[in-house]
């Protein structure tokens, strides 16, 4: 996923925010337990549904997995590429050093995401999200 998020702990407000998911059955968690362990990285949650999620944040780290796991992925491969540019965009950059043009590219890029993702709820569109970032005469 690429959200673009509120936050009240920066002077923007605003952050871009990049995670990959994994959910299993929750009857069926041990292998979304071991990849954790093995990585070192995210955190699982158990939902209500009976679904358990391994989430993993950060524009590194999904970059340095989404880089090597893109060969062999069969299904979310587009998904997977537009976070790989987008992390390479968010590395070292903050959200004040972003200029129009990387904006742009994001929000392109979150359009992408949402595009080839089953969505159960109305997502933002394009306007709306250049709209909260500044970028709409």
């Amino acid at each position: 996923m690429l959200q673009l998020k509120k936050c009240g702990d920066r002077k923007s407000n605003l952050r871009f925010m990049c995670t990959i998911c994994f959910y299993q059955d929750s009857r069926h968690r041990e292998p979304l337990v071991w990849i954790r362990k093995v990585l070192n990285i995210g955190y699982l949650s158990d939902r209500k549904d009976g679904i358990t999620e391994l989430r993993v944040n950060g524009y590194r780290q999904i970059h340095s997995i989404l880089v090597l796991l893109l060969p062999y992925l069969k299904f979310k491969k587009t998904q997977a590429s537009c976070l790989v540019k987008a992390c390479e965009l968010l590395i070292d950059k903050s959200f004040r050093k972003l200029n129009e043009d990387d904006l742009r590219t994001l929000v392109s890029l979150i359009l992408e995401i949402q595009s080839q993702n089953y969505v159960t709820k109305k997502k933002k569109t394009g306007e709306e999200l250049l709209k909260i970032l500044g970028l709409t005469p």
